[in-house]
């Protein structure tokens, strides 16, 4: 693994130490109303860089750097597992509970949480590429920025972190890594450049987070939490279209 690669994984990676040290204490309504400033901090940062270096010519620099060395110096072919691995957190977390591992919600909350921050991140991906119109490496169309696939990735590795928080801090790391390579196969596969990446994973944590601190909420405008059949359709965004994703519970 080169130099490069492990400075990519130093940026997709932010903050697992940071958010496994700060408390999550979500399993009451008082925990979900204070919700730290620090677990902001590098979401924020992450989505800055990447809306800077729309009009910086020292970080385009940097966008055509990475491009050249991750999907161009040494030809190969195109690989699409991304395209399933971006689910593969939230897919840990349904896994886990049918097998035992109990994270903090159960199937309606996680649902509705996972639902609102996948609505939250869709939405978000989908205006900003109508906005910004932003060129991919290949020229293949206009919706580089951000990368989707990396922040569906993310929202689901920080919606698998918040779960198993008490449990062990291991499974957020797992998630994490499961979303830094789906970002990273973004520029293997030159869909994305650098700062697609960057701030798509800024998009994706900060889409999980701000859904964790809004279920509450929303709980206490509607009542009691509404009844779930034992299966139940979730929306996502895929690679410029939405859609649904099915989810049901053994």
């Amino acid at each position: 693994m080169n130099k490069l690669t492990l400075s990519l994984l130093a940026l997709l990676a932010p903050g697992i130490g940071l958010h496994a040290q700060t408390t999550d204490s979500t399993t009451t309504p008082t925990a979900f109303q204070k919700i730290a400033p620090t677990l902001w901090v590098l979401p924020a940062a992450a989505i800055t860089y990447g809306a800077v270096s729309l009009h910086s010519d020292g970080l385009e620099d940097l966008n055509e750097h990475v491009k050249w060395e991750v999907s161009q110096e040494h030809p190969h072919n195109k690989l699409h597992i991304d395209n399933y691995l971006q689910w593969s957190p939230a897919v840990a977390v349904y896994a886990l509970n049918a097998f035992g591992v109990k994270g903090k919600h159960d199937f309606v909350d996680r649902s509705l949480i996972y639902g609102m921050s996948t609505v939250i991140m869709a939405s978000t991906v989908f205006a900003t590429k109508d906005l910004t119109h932003e060129w991919r490496p290949d020229h293949s169309d206009q919706y580089s920025f951000p990368s989707g696939h990396t922040a569906t990735a993310f929202a689901a590795a920080e919606f698998m972190r918040k779960e198993y928080a008490d449990q062990s801090i291991w499974y957020g790391v797992a998630g994490y890594a499961a979303a830094t390579a789906t970002g990273y196969l973004r520029l293997y596969n030159n869909k994305h450049w650098l700062s697609d990446v960057v701030a798509g994973a800024g998009v994706g944590i900060l889409s999980t987070d701000l859904a964790y601190w809004l279920y509450p909420k929303v709980k206490r405008l509607i009542g009691e939490k509404p009844q779930l059949a034992r299966s139940m359709a979730l929306p996502y965004y895929n690679n410029g279209s939405v859609g649904l994703s099915f989810v049901h519970q053994l």
